[in-house]
């Protein structure tokens, strides 16, 4: 784990972003106390999701699109 001042950082972003993308989390310090952490995001939230991942466990009504009913729409509007 690597710790950075802000000043530091507000110079060398970039280092630091290189940094995390091979691994490294970074600290930032303000005043000498941790205030945040860069780190690599796990290869799992990068991954893209399959298409189709949730097909067949819903179904969407025929008249998904129809518009809807006035009384309906009456209750979204101000007394």
């Amino acid at each position: 784990m690597k710790t950075v001042v802000v000043e530091d950082i507000e110079r060398t972003v970039l280092d630091c972003l290189r940094e995390v993308e091979a691994g490294q989390t970074v600290v930032i310090l303000r005043g000498g106390l941790p205030v945040a952490e860069i780190r690599p995001l796990s290869p799992s939230s990068r991954s893209l999701r399959p298409f189709g991942l949730c097909a067949g466990e819903f179904t969407v009504p025929d008249d998904f699109d129809e518009p809807m009913p006035d009384e309906f729409l009456k209750s979204f509007e101000d007394p």
